[in-house]
């Protein structure tokens, strides 16, 4: 990995530390936390991912820990939802749209530090989904909130499934640049937003489910 896209490799983790962290602070402000919760949250979501991205590559400390520009967007997040919120706060989609560009940008990241420590390719692509998935699921369980990744109705992994998967093609066919890229970030992005919008699921954990438990309650009230 040459110097230069090391350099764009943590421009493009920063930003969606950002765009995460944007996410928390949203959230935060939904359940009415004060401003240091904000900034709590902000960084669980945020840093999250990243941290156990390090952590599972055995990278040293993670870079959350020792580069202190990783502290710069948690805050600056906190600061623009603080002084911003009051007037989109009608807009619940926002925390949807936020989640979706840190989401997109953190399995292209994880999955591209994943292969530069020398890891399997099948491997790097679920360590790009953990650092994708990672920070929300920490958020949303800070907040005391059924996690995005554990919902029924709703497709988390799936899209940064699909982005981590793109990314190794890409890069083991050293056709991995900005426009490649980016083009997946926008691919990951879309199909994040339009599964939520449009309600889109997977199969539940059972196969008829609902009859099942249809059926259990039309017994129990025979009953």
């Amino acid at each position: 990995m040459t110097f230069s896209f090391s350099i764009v490799l943590v421009w493009l983790d920063l930003a969606g530390v950002f765009f995460f962290a944007v996410s928390g602070s949203l959230l935060a402000a939904r359940k009415q936390f004060d401003i240091i919760g904000s900034l709590l949250l902000a960084s669980v979501v945020g840093l999250g991912g990243g941290v156990i991205r390090d952590i599972i590559i055995n990278a040293g400390p993670p870079v959350a820990f020792t580069n202190p520009a990783y502290l710069a967007p948690p805050l600056l997040a906190a600061a623009l939802v603080y002084f911003l919120f009051s007037s989109v706060q009608r807009f619940t989609s926002l925390l949807v749209l936020f989640d979706a560009v840190g989401l997109a940008l953190f399995c292209i990241t994880g999955t591209l530090l994943a292969l530069s420590a020398g890891m399997h390719p099948m491997a790097a692509a679920l360590l790009g989904v953990t650092t994708a998935v990672g920070g929300g699921l920490l958020r949303d369980i800070t907040a005391n909130e059924v996690p995005r990744l554990f919902d029924p109705k709703d497709l988390y992994a799936l899209p940064a499934f699909a982005g981590a998967a793109m990314t190794v093609v890409l890069s083991i066919t050293g056709t991995f640049n900005a426009v490649t890229g980016s083009a997946v970030a926008a691919v990951v992005f879309a199909f994040r937003v339009t599964a939520w919008r449009r309600h889109w699921y997977v199969p539940l954990a059972v196969r008829g489910w609902h009859r099942l438990r249809t059926d259990a309650a039309k017994s129990g009230t025979e009953d």
